[in-house]
């Protein structure tokens, strides 16, 4: 049997998340956190540290499932999984916000949700693009906005998802890969 010229690697290329929409849209989420807490909920309470954290946890979840695609699928698959669970934990508490202090909320067509929407579009997607939102503008905008942002960035982890589970359907784990590769070498197929 002729040897395999380009033989898949045992371990793929994996992270570049920052290169990932969605971990950008997360770093957003996150530093948006941050400012819109710092700025109106108070630091020693327990709804402070949570909605940081779960903003956090977004962000954190899907480099980590990025590293770990290379050796683990199913690791990859359920952080970015726990970084969307953690976005709508943290989508909660916003939506809480507004309605405790019988502010708003905007609706998917309100113009002001629109614009913030757009902001998405543009080539520099970091969180200077939406700094105005979050540093000078009240509560009830602070938390639109960032409703928004969330709302868009679990979009793109739901679209993650679904493509994760497709290539894990088709392509199969790190195991899969192991005995494929292995099965080569030992046949002759590959050289060790």
């Amino acid at each position: 049997m002729p040897e395999i010229d380009n033989p898949p690697h045992l371990i793929p290329p994996h992270g570049g998340y920052k290169d990932l929409k969605s971990y950008q849209m997360a770093e957003i989420v996150y530093d948006a956190t941050m400012v819109f807490c710092n700025r109106f909920i108070d630091r020693r309470s327990r709804t402070h540290d949570q909605m940081v954290q779960a903003a956090r946890s977004g962000k954190q979840n899907i480099a980590e499932g990025s590293m770990a695609s290379g050796t683990s699928k199913k690791t990859e698959l359920k952080l970015v999984g726990v970084a969307r669970a953690s976005l709508e934990e943290l989508l909660v508490d916003y939506q809480d916000y507004l309605r405790q202090r019988g502010f708003q909320t905007w609706g998917k067509d309100d113009p002001k949700a629109v614009a913030v929407r757009a902001l998405a579009r543009t080539a520099n997607r970091s969180y200077s693009t939406y700094r105005p939102y979050f540093e000078t503008e009240g509560s009830e905008v602070s938390a639109n906005a960032a409703i928004c942002v969330i709302h868009q960035t679990n979009y793109l982890l739901d679209q993650q998802l679904r493509a994760l589970e497709q290539a894990f359907l088709e392509e199969g784990g790190f195991t899969e890969r192991l005995y494929r590769v292995r099965s080569q070498v030992r046949d002759g197929r590959r050289k060790p």
